[in-house]
């Protein structure tokens, strides 16, 4: 199992004495910790650094970990300049970039973006879809793209990525259309469902869509993106991430846990937690650490690296 954490670059996560510049440190610390990957999310809500920025600002730093969204929201960019900078950061990394592509969420993380970026709501999905497929497109060095959404004749020669066909594109979803598109489309699932359970039954739709439209298992990466804290004394973890649930979401821990994976507990209750999500086919986490400051994330961070050996170990048996 590969896993990767969560970069906070979110002033959500910014105690009063941080510095973001101390973000790129955090990254390079993980790397040597043993991490594989390295993510960041995008949004508009509160100060945050920009995903794509933050990843560039990370190529050059890191070595070997992969450099990832969690998830990018595409209707916040014009799609071919999206197209040039995903490259771009995939050529600084020496082919290191995992691009997770989402349409955002309802309330104040959704429809508000829109009209910011003046885009209607409606057919958010397939426009979705349709701007992936213009990437792959430019990458690939195609001049013109004709599409239900997107037409562009005369497109120059743009900066081609490191990796043949462009960096993996992974979707975050778990709606049945979602694993529906995931199967026939993407290259990776990336949902966040609280129960095991759950993401056991949707990776098999996924798999059984990515078989209807011709392609292997192997061919979709299955991962996981799960917000984790360590803590010997349950009751001062749970209100903790309470804390950063708030913060974070505005709202309590206990509505977060409805929607989102979240784990929390001794180093063996996160490590029996996470095992399950590996048992029903996880093979890349990615872990949100569930501390309100960059010091506490160093701390989660220490303490989540020392799961490492455990998790990489041969996975239990799937159910």
């Amino acid at each position: 199992m590969d896993i990767g954490v969560l970069l906070p670059t979110g002033s959500a996560q910014w105690g009063p004495a941080d510095n973001p510049r101390d973000l790129v440190a955090f990254g390079r610390r993980a790397e040597r910790a043993g991490f594989s990957s390295l993510f960041v999310n995008d949004t508009l809500i509160g100060p945050r650094i920009e995903a794509l920025t933050m990843l560039a600002a990370l190529a050059p730093a890191t070595e070997t970990v992969t450099l990832g969204t969690a998830a990018l929201l595409p209707h916040l960019r014009r799609p071919v300049q999206a197209a040039q900078s995903l490259a771009s950061v995939d050529l600084l990394s020496e082919g290191r970039l995992v691009v997770t592509v989402g349409a955002g969420f309802p309330g104040r993380f959704g429809r508000p973006l829109y009209a910011l970026s003046e885009l209607p709501w409606a057919g958010r999905f397939a426009r979705l879809d349709e701007t992936v497929a213009l990437w792959r497109a430019v990458w690939d060095g195609a001049a013109s793209f004709h599409g239900t959404f997107l037409r562009f004749d005369g497109i120059p020669a743009m900066t081609r990525p490191h990796q043949a066909g462009g960096p993996p594109v992974w979707l975050g979803g778990a709606t049945p259309t979602a694993l529906s598109r995931t199967g026939h489309s993407y290259d990776g699932w990336l949902p966040y469902p609280p129960d095991p359970g759950d993401y056991a039954s949707g990776l098999r739709a996924v798999r059984a869509a990515a078989a209807e439209a011709g392609r292997a298992t192997e061919d979709v990466t299955p991962a996981l993106f799960v917000s984790v804290r360590v803590d010997d004394d349950a009751e001062r973890g749970r209100r903790a991430m309470d804390a950063y649930a708030r913060a974070t979401y505005g709202m309590p821990l206990k509505d977060l846990e409805k929607i989102q994976a979240v784990v929390t507990g001794s180093a063996d209750q996160v490590l029996e937690r996470l095992e399950q999500y590996a048992a029903a086919g996880a093979q890349h986490v990615v872990v949100r650490l569930g501390a309100p400051d960059l010091h506490a994330q160093h701390e989660q961070l220490d303490r989540v690296a020392g799961l490492l050996p455990a998790l990489r170990a041969e996975p239990p048996d799937k159910p």
